[in-house]
C-alpha cells in the first residue's frame, strides 16, 4: 500500500486516544478540488487520509495529531470525536455532485479495496473495534449524509471491518405498541444521539437498510434497530476493550 504525502495546516494536538474510524465522501467536484480545500488553512477542514477513485492514498494529517473533519458530532456517548478518531476521506461527489439523471456517483473497486486496506491498518494498530467503525452520517446526523446510502458497507464487513448482519426479511416488529423508549434506547445502543429521533433513524437507515431512507419507526426498521443493537452488544462483550 503506497501513500503520498501533502499536508494540510488544518490539525492541532489530539486530547483523547484513538477509538473511532470515521468514513467520508468529499462531496466535490473532483479529488482535486478537495485535497485544495484540506490544504486551505482558511478553510479550517482535513482529514488524515484521502482515498481516490483509482486507489491512490493521499495523507493530510499524521494519525498521531487531530484532523478536523467529524464537527459537531456524538458517538456511543462520547464528543470531541476529532481528538478520538480517524478520518477518511473517499473521492466520491455523492448528492451535491450526482451523476446525469440524479444516480449517485459509484465507487470504483480500486477504490474500496483501497479504503478496506486503509482501514484494515488503521484499525489494527489503533486497536479500533468493529463497533468503532462509522460514516460521518452515523455521528452527525441531523447535519451530514455521507457517506451515503451508495456505500458499500456490507463489502467492508466481507473483509472483516464493521458489522453487516443480514436483514431478517420478514421479521416485522419486534415488540408490540412502538415503544418509543426501547427505540431510543437501542439507537443509543449502537451509538447514535437520539437528540433528534427521526434524523438518527435517517443515518441508521442510510447505513443499514438504504433503499428505505424515510426516518419512519416501520415495522421493518423497527426489527432492523433491534437486530443491529444486539449485534453490537454481541461484539462489545466479546471484545477484550469491552
Amino acid at each position: 500500500m503506497t501513500i503520498e504525502d501533502a499536508l494540510s495546516p488544518n490539525q492541532n494536538e489530539r486530547k483523547h486516544p484513538v477509538s473511532l474510524l470515521v468514513l467520508h465522501y468529499t462531496g466535490m467536484e473532483s479529488g482535486a478540488a478537495a485535497l485544495a480545500r484540506m490544504q486551505d488553512e482558511g478553510a479550517e477542514v482535513s482529514a488524515h487520509y484521502m482515498v481516490w477513485e483509482d486507489g491512490r492514498i493521499t495523507r493530510l494529517v499524521p494519525e498521531s495529531a487531530r484532523a478536523w473533519h467529524a464537527g459537531i458530532s456524538r458517538w456511543q456517548g462520547l464528543e470531541d470525536l476529532n481528538s478520538r478518531s480517524v478520518g477518511i476521506e473517499i473521492v466520491n461527489g455523492g448528492h451535491d455532485y450526482p451523476l446525469p439523471g440524479g444516480v449517485l456517483p459509484p465507487y470504483p473497486d480500486a477504490q474500496i479495496a483501497a479504503v478496506i486496506a486503509l482501514s484494515r491498518e488503521i484499525m489494527a494498530h489503533h486497536g479500533i473495534p468493529q463497533t468503532g467503525l462509522v460514516g460521518h452520517s452515523d455521528i452527525a446526523p441531523a447535519r451530514k449524509i455521507d457517506p451515503g446510502g451508495h456505500f458499500p458497507w456490507a463489502r467492508l464487513a466481507e473483509a472483516g471491518l464493521g458489522i453487516w448482519p443480514a436483514e431478517e426479511t420478514g421479521a416485522g416488529c419486534v415488540w408490540a405498541g412502538g415503544d418509543a423508549m426501547r427505540l431510543n434506547t437501542q439507537l443509543a445502543a449502537i451509538g447514535y444521539d437520539t437528540g433528534d429521533i427521526p434524523a438518527a433513524l435517517r443515518a441508521f437507515q442510510r447505513r443499514w437498510m438504504p433503499d428505505a431512507i424515510t426516518g419512519m419507526a416501520d415495522a421493518r426498521t423497527l426489527a432492523r434497530v433491534a437486530q443491529i443493537a444486539a449485534a453490537y452488544a454481541a461484539v462489545s462483550s466479546s471484545s477484550p476493550q469491552a
